[in-house]
């Protein structure tokens, strides 16, 4: 092999290797309901999508949000979930909870009504860039709005 072809080459691959090593970004995660599914006892059990918009893994070591469903409060979500989500991705984690009289109430009306129902969290989620150990706590404030699905008795997504 000419001496040029082989010094081509390795500058190339110098260049796809500077290439994919960007800069790390940490950005703010963000969480949203992705699933409501109401037991036979009134309980709930939801599908919390942990959303990482960082360009490295994130830990997320805890999860604290306060719910409200079509403006009245439903009650806590408390989990220390200890899940490393990848680069610019998203996970599911579940939550139990046995929501309060009126969202309780709220969430049976719209079922039975088959109508969306409109919630809000708010609070903190604990994450830590995977490489790292120094966790901090983002705010975080959603508001969506789930609606039944057919076929599915009690499940809203």
């Amino acid at each position: 092999m000419k001496p040029w072809k082989l010094l081509t080459i390795l500058l190339m691959a110098a260049v796809l290797t500077a290439c994919a090593t960007g800069p790390r970004r940490v950005s703010e995660p963000a969480a949203s309901i992705q699933q409501l599914s109401v037991g036979a006892d009134g309980a709930w059990a939801l599908e919390l999508r942990l959303q990482n918009y960082s360009s490295i893994p994130m830990r997320f070591e805890s999860v604290r949000l306060e719910l409200s469903v079509g403006g009245e409060s439903a009650g806590v979500l408390e989990i220390a979930p200890a899940l490393t989500v990848g680069p610019e991705s998203a996970d599911i984690v579940e939550v139990a909870l046995q929501p309060s009289a009126q969202g309780r109430l709220q969430a049976a009306d719209a079922l039975a009504a088959g109508r969306r129902l409109t919630y809000r969290i708010e609070g903190t989620l604990r994450a830590a860039p995977d490489d790292r150990g120094s966790a901090r706590d983002y705010k975080v404030r959603h508001e969506s709005a789930l609606s039944p699905v057919p076929g599915l008795p009690g499940v809203m997504r």
